[in-house]
């Protein structure tokens, strides 16, 4: 397996596709998953002759499970060693979900000197901050997330299921059609994960605060993001990343949900497509 170990001696794998003179485009992947979640993109850009490169987090996929270190600053360190290690330049960085949270993080703190970044797309993603607060009173209530890490902790895999077959793809919509594989790859990639990992990476999603990240970055940033994502609502994240950021453009998708990279490739990957060559 292609791996990397990090300064605190953590072993993340990575999938390294296309010629390595090509621009690199490098993928962030969402709670509780892999590299796994991104194969329409990865396929995609791989056929527009670009070198496609996604990590699986620290605790997911077949990273190493390690106790400790699930919290943004640590997840945007192991990327950046990734990024050393194969010496990306000029990249274009995508991420989804908690990988929007750790590719802006990454951005920010890693990514702008240097050459390393070109441009970062940001696809239902959970900055500035999604828990309700005083200084964001649009966010999310503590309570939300403390239900996740409960039925968590109690029945991970039946969770799972639910979570997947219901709103994470808007499949409890009226009129929607279920599809069983999506439904069973999504489980499959969670559960190859580390519990641990996975219950500590929801205070990470959800109580980080991105809005100095933001504010720092000053590369072409593409926000997308669905106005029926029921997992990251719209107002409290994608519609107040774009005024943050110094360079950024933002397109609602209407009634696409969390999971459109899957649901909807066929409309989320030309619009990357057109961002990245512009």
């Amino acid at each position: 397996m292609s791996t990397v170990t990090t300064k605190d001696g953590v072993e993340i794998f990575f999938k390294d596709w296309g010629p390595k003179n090509a621009q690199p485009i490098v993928f962030h992947h969402g709670w509780p998953l892999s590299s796994d979640d991104w194969d329409a993109q990865m396929l995609y850009f791989l056929g527009k002759g670009y070198r496609v490169i996604a990590h699986d987090r620290r605790g997911h996929g077949r990273s190493a499970q390690v106790s400790d270190g699930h919290d943004m600053d640590h997840y945007a360190a192991d990327i950046a060693a990734v990024v050393e290690h194969l010496d990306l330049r000029n990249a274009v960085h995508i991420g989804h979900s908690t990988g929007g949270g750790e590719a802006t993080h990454y951005v920010a703190r890693h990514g702008q000197a240097r050459g390393r970044v070109a441009k970062l797309v940001l696809i239902g993603a959970v900055p500035p901050i999604m828990v309700k607060t005083p200084a964001n009173p649009g966010g999310l209530p503590l309570e939300v997330f403390d239900g996740l890490r409960a039925q968590l902790a109690a029945n991970r895999s039946q969770f799972y299921l639910d979570f997947a077959g219901g709103p994470f793809y808007g499949y409890n919509r009226p009129g929607a059609t279920p599809s069983q594989g999506i439904i069973l790859n999504w489980w499959r990639q969670a559960m190859a994960g580390s519990a641990k990992a996975q219950y500590d990476g929801i205070k990470a999603f959800s109580e980080t605060d991105f809005t100095e990240d933001l504010k720092a970055i000053d590369i072409p940033t593409f926000v997308m993001h669905g106005d029926d994502d029921q997992i990251v609502p719209i107002a409290a994240s994608a519609l107040l990343s774009a005024k943050l950021l110094t360079n950024g453009s933002l397109k609602v998708y209407e009634k696409l949900p969390h999971g459109m990279c899957t649901t909807h490739a066929e409309i989320v990957n030309p619009d990357i497509l057109s961002f990245v060559n512009a």
